[in-house]
């Protein structure tokens, strides 16, 4: 099914595309580069890039070689993801590695860098070049955290140049001047000006950190930069010549600040036991998450709104170099890559699809559509309309292996396991017993007594009952029984009253409250009563009364005319007659 759809979709690519030529931009054609990934996976990384579509021949003549479907397709589209995909960080990775920096007299920097300079040091900077595992959410317009893992590595890049002054001659003196040290001393990484890990100094600093009990935070990479430069003093005088040796330093700070969101997943289980055997499970988490797994194989699962794309930091598409008399921008050997995450219009999914998990609930916080957050050149189905975050999702399933339940979140190895349940987690759904009966009736009326009890203890289900209400989240829901077009509640002996006027077969149904709201909690139940004004005496008495009502001209018109003939006889009527 998947290649049939596969296809379908290249061949409409191919049918509409008009535009010819790749992107002309940083991203490398897939392929072409050895950074830890096949051609297929790294096909799939570049959302931000223009969709021109090529064809394949005319690709094939351009380069020489055969697209594999993958790439091909993402030529021309952008690729989404059920879960965050691992090829973000693992290109990252490997193409910090081609970061260079520019030697004495030359500073690399990216255009968003914040320069520092000094009177030997200048365009000195420390920039974040990329924190993983992490994904950039899009929530709503203006609000698109960085969520990044508890453990983790961010990479930075540093550079600087020396400005080493000219020497000069005044009368019998010389100065010159000379480099005689500089370094990078020390690489730290600060959690809200809190140091939380360093390094020996180095243009591209990689450092693993970890973050316990955190939410929010401010990750500041910062640089010490040291130079020391020697000066020379030669005067002349009568006596001979007096050397006199100075050195001059200068140590400069440099840093750069991000603001991220510690994503510690922690769920919330709450699970329930069907009548018939099946099993309910609902988890919540404050945050968004990407779904869980009921089955050790993990091919029962359930996902919330989240889907996945990558794409990679513009502000890394190109680099200045700048030394004493110039500067120029080129393009960047170095594109870091983040995963993104979005409300998608497919919604939440239950696999398998046919005969998977029952998803009978989700619940959230109500946002507007991110939509002007995605930028250009990505195409996505991102809601396009407020949605619901989904932080519950609950199910109903045939099987669920409690012991290897799991929750995915939405940066990549963050996952929850979900231990034994706490108290009150554990929901108790029984079986209601909904009876019907006609109390009283005659022949323009009738009145139905209701009656709904638990079948198992026989105890009367009060339906506006705040003693069981018990809400895991969402909204909550009164049960409530309709019959003959009623929404109806028991009162506290679990019985209502309901009067008729239109004869007929009457179904009473009871819609419980959902087990996300109630404890105990009820399944649904029905019951039949039938009513017809001829189901009394009194019915047929009135009936009888009102037929011969009815006939009663009938009646008088069939006596008059009896008595007419028996006035007249047969033989006057010949006579008159002949």
């Amino acid at each position: 099914m998947q290649h049939r759809e596969l296809s379908v979709l290249m061949a409409a690519l191919l049918a509409t595309s008009l535009a010819t030529g790749f992107a002309t931009a940083s991203p490398p054609r897939p392929g072409t580069e050895g950074n830890g990934l096949s051609e297929n996976e790294s096909a799939t990384l570049w959302s931000r890039d223009a969709d021109n579509y090529v064809s394949q021949d005319e690709s094939r003549q351009r380069y020489g070689d055969e697209r594999t479907a993958i790439h091909q397709l993402a030529n021309g589209t952008d690729i989404t993801f059920k879960r965050p995909p691992a090829t973000a960080a693992t290109w990252t990775r490997n193409d910090f590695e081609d970061l260079e920096a520019g030697g004495l007299g030359t500073s690399v920097h990216p255009p968003h860098a914040s320069l520092e300079d000094g009177v030997f040091i200048a365009d000195a900077h420390a920039t974040v070049f990329a924190i993983q595992p992490s994904t950039r959410s899009h929530l709503e317009s203006g609000d698109t955290p960085l969520y990044i893992a508890p453990n983790g590595t961010m990479r930075g890049f540093v550079d600087y140049r020396v400005r080493v002054p000219n020497g000069s001659s005044s009368g019998n003196q010389t100065i010159e001047w000379s480099l005689a040290d500089h370094e990078i001393e020390e690489v730290r990484l600060q959690k809200d000006k809190e140091i939380i890990a360093r390094t020996d100094g180095s243009h591209t600093p990689a450092i693993d950190y970890q973050i316990d009990d955190d939410w929010s935070a401010t990750l500041s990479l910062e640089a010490e930069i040291h130079v020391r430069l020697k000066k020379t003093i030669q005067t002349d005088g009568i006596n001979g010549t007096d050397i006199q040796v100075v050195y001059r330093e200068e140590t400069r700070n440099v840093s750069d600040s991000i603001d991220v969101e510690i994503y510690d997943l922690s769920a919330h289980p709450y699970d329930a036991e069907y009548p018939n055997g099946d099993a309910g499970v609902a988890i919540f988490q404050s945050r968004p998450w990407q779904g869980y797994t009921l089955s050790d194989d993990g091919n029962a699962s359930v996902r919330g709104v989240w889907r996945f794309y990558t794409a990679r930091n513009t502000n890394w598409d190109t680099l200045v170099r700048s030394n004493r008399t110039d500067s120029a921008e080129v393009e960047s050997d170095a594109i870091p890559v983040y995963v993104h995450a979005y409300p998608s219009r497919i919604g939440p999914r239950a696999e398998p699809v046919r005969d998977g998990p029952e998803i009978i609930d989700t619940w959230g916080t109500e946002r507007s559509s991110p939509l002007e957050t995605i930028g250009e050149n990505v195409t996505i189905e991102v809601v396009n309309q407020s949605y619901e975050t989904t932080y519950g999702v609950a199910v109903r399933a045939e099987n669920v292996d409690r012991e290897t339940l799991h929750v995915a979140g939405i940066v990549r190895g963050v996952n929850a396991s979900i231990a034994e349940p706490n108290a009150g987690s554990e929901r108790q759904l029984r079986r209601s017993n909904l009876s019907v009966e006609v109390l009283q009736q005659n022949q323009s009326q009738a009145t139905l007594r209701i009656e709904l009890r638990d079948n198992e203890t026989g105890a009367p289900i009060i339906l506006n009952d705040d003693t069981r209400r018990y809400l895991i989240g969402g909204s909550a829901r009164n049960g409530y029984i309709t019959v003959a077009d009623q929404k109806v509640e028991t009162n506290a002996s679990g019985v209502a009253i309901v009067t008729i006027t239109e004869p007929g077969i009457y179904t009473a149904r009871y819609h419980p409250g959902s087990w996300l709201g109630h404890n105990p909690a009820y399944v649904s139940d029905t019951a039949t009563a039938r009513w017809h004004p001829l189901g009394s005496i009194d019915g047929w008495f009135a009936f009888v009364f009102e037929v011969g009502w009815q006939f009663i001209p009938f009646f008088v018109m069939f006596y008059a005319g009896r008595r007419l003939l028996r006035m007249l006889g047969p033989e006057d009527i010949f006579q008159r007659n002949p």
